[in-house]
């Protein structure tokens, strides 16, 4: 607005000079004798001195303006970097605090000081969320710890009984015994891994190299006849929960299955990652319904009377770890009927990364 204000006076300025000088120093008309006189002479001269005083003004006016207009430019770039320095500091604020927040730190709040305007409207807004979101993570907490309470005590009796009290069997009924430990111990073992999934905000803090070759032939164990291809497949993840996924599509795959009773299960590597995939044979099953089967308590038909755990959850638990470890899954109906469900998980390099950026508030 400046510059153009600055322009608009020269222009003004330079028309009234035009105006002013031509008036009162109108070019003389030479004589009707044809030689000039001497008062003509004079004020020719006048005339080309003011035309040269117009010339030299009007530079002198055009060069000040420039300077002026550089200066005001740079000026203005300065004190705008300056006020919206001041002005977005704090978002800034509300920006960092909201990348720096985990289960954590949820007690952490911007309590911006200053004027009751917008900015601080937004910063009190986001406090109030915080409040409200930190005292629903407080009652997960404390459900978690309730249920774990609950789900563990029955295990834990389990336990002591098939220790003690069958302590002293006959030697055929001591690998049912131990094989009813091992079962035991995994579920304890399954309700922690669930329970810390519920409560750490989907985010890992355990996690170890892991190679799902290895944890689909200790499932594989448990569920013979499978068609196999195990190449290493190396992530990072708790041991625990994926060895659940890789159990969860086994027994869903077996579970639905058809007369043909097809199981294939391959592990290896491919786009940066560790892949699993689990096919089976079965009923046809239309692709628009196939992403509805990882939902909470959903079924395909009434033929699927329960799932893998007996609530329709089997392959939703599947989705959760899949999404806690980074990961994508993929299903896709076979030709003549079957699914085939593919996991990708984090390589190690990747996994190790994302650790870092998380470490570090997402910077660099």
């Amino acid at each position: 607005m400046a510059v153009v204000m600055l322009l608009a006076v020269n222009l003004l300025l330079s028309s009234a000079l035009g105006v002013s000088v031509s008036v009162s120093g109108r070019a003389p008309q030479p004589s009707a004798a044809g030689a000039p006189t001497r008062g003509e002479v004079d004020q020719e001269a006048v005339f080309q001195g003011d035309l040269q005083l117009q010339y030299e003004l009007l530079r002198y006016q055009w060069a000040a303006t420039a300077i002026i207009i550089a200066v005001l430019t740079v000026v203005s770039v300065i004190l705008g970097w300056w006020l919206a320095g001041r002005v977005l500091r704090p978002i800034r604020s509300v920006t960092s605090t909201a990348r720096r927040l985990s289960l954590s730190n949820l007690h952490q709040r911007i309590a911006m000081q200053g004027p009751d305007d917008e900015l601080k409207e937004l910063a009190d807004t986001f406090d109030d969320m915080l409040d409200r979101l930190e005292r629903s993570t407080d009652a997960q907490r404390r459900f978690a710890a309730n249920a774990s309470h609950e789900l563990k005590t029955p295990l834990a009796l389990d336990r002591a009984l098939l220790q003690v009290a069958f302590g002293e069997l006959p030697e055929e009924l001591l690998e049912a015994r131990d094989e009813l430990l091992a079962s035991n111990s995994r579920q304890h073992r399954l309700i922690d891994g669930l329970l810390m999934l519920a409560a750490a905000e989907h985010t890992l803090t355990n996690a170890e190299p892991v190679d799902l070759a290895d944890l689909a032939r200790r499932v594989l164990c448990e569920h013979p006849g499978a068609t196999v291809d195990l190449s290493p497949a190396l992530t990072s993840g708790d041991p625990v929960l994926v060895e659940r996924l890789i159990a969860n599509l086994v027994e869903n795959a077996e579970k639905y299955n058809d007369q043909r009773r097809f199981i294939a299960v391959r592990t290896g590597t491919g786009n940066g990652g560790a892949v699993l995939t689990v096919e089976n044979t079965g009923q046809e099953i239309a692709h628009e319904v196939v992403s509805s089967l990882f939902e909470p308590f959903r079924r395909l038909t009434s033929d699927r009377t329960e799932s893998v755990s007996g609530a329709g959850l089997g392959l939703s638990i599947v989705a959760a770890i899949t999404r806690v470890h980074g990961g994508t899954i993929d299903a896709v109906p076979r030709t003549g009927g079957g699914l085939a469900v593919t996991v990708r998980l984090p390589d190690m390099g990747s996994v190790l990364k994302a650790q870092l950026r998380f470490s570090t508030g997402g910077r660099g």
